[in-house]
């Protein structure tokens, strides 16, 4: 995993007590204690996935640009995975990047949108699948009744791994240019 290269000292300590600990436990019968340790290897490495994870995100998506603080990652180890969320720009306008993998919802939407009878049942005006970079996405058109502006939410299922993009009072052209400015080939391959 190229990821894991970048992982501080720190973390790699903490990776080998880990490993020492489940390998100790395990050897010992302590199953449960064994389990506990390697959870925690996966959380690190999801951690550290997520690090690489964000620094090849983009720095905007149109006129955008993201708040360094509101980065957000996390590993949450065997059950869900991989956590990474980006934000864009501040009230009223405003966007998001999220990406999860190992979701049951991953799951859904591949099902969705690879069975074109499932598919063609979708006949929500607000609703559509695109093709970004090769990726079959659903593409959700969001009206606000009180302010008249258009959000939108599109989700990109690759493989495992899940891409959500929001943006707040946006057009179609502006959310698929925004995802198409997103490395998503180098995210999956790090996040696998």
């Amino acid at each position: 995993m190229l990821a894991v290269i970048g992982v501080t000292s720190v973390a790699a300590q903490d990776f080998d007590k880990n490993i020492a600990t489940a390998r100790t436990a395990y050897s010992s019968g302590n199953l449960q204690d064994s389990r506990f340790a390697m959870e925690q290897i996966l959380r690190d490495l999801d951690m550290a996935i997520g690090k690489e994870i964000l620094k090849v995100l983009p720095t905007k998506i149109g006129a955008l640009s993201y708040v360094e603080k509101e980065d957000n990652l996390s590993g949450t180890g065997a059950y869900t995975g991989l956590y990474v969320q980006r934000h864009y720009g501040a009230t009223p306008k405003q966007g998001s990047i999220e990406i999860i993998n190992n979701s049951a919802l991953i799951n859904s939407l591949n099902a969705i949108l690879s069975m074109p009878v499932i598919g063609g049942m979708m006949r929500d005006e607000n609703q559509k699948m695109v093709k970004i970079q090769g990726y079959k996405s659903i593409l959700n058109k969001q009206v606000n009744t009180e302010t008249g502006k258009t959000n939108y939410e599109l989700q990109i299922p690759m493989n495992n791994t899940l891409v959500t993009v929001r943006m707040d009072d946006t057009n179609e052209s502006e959310i698929t240019a925004a995802a198409n400015s997103i490395p998503l080939a180098k995210i999956v391959q790090m996040a696998q």
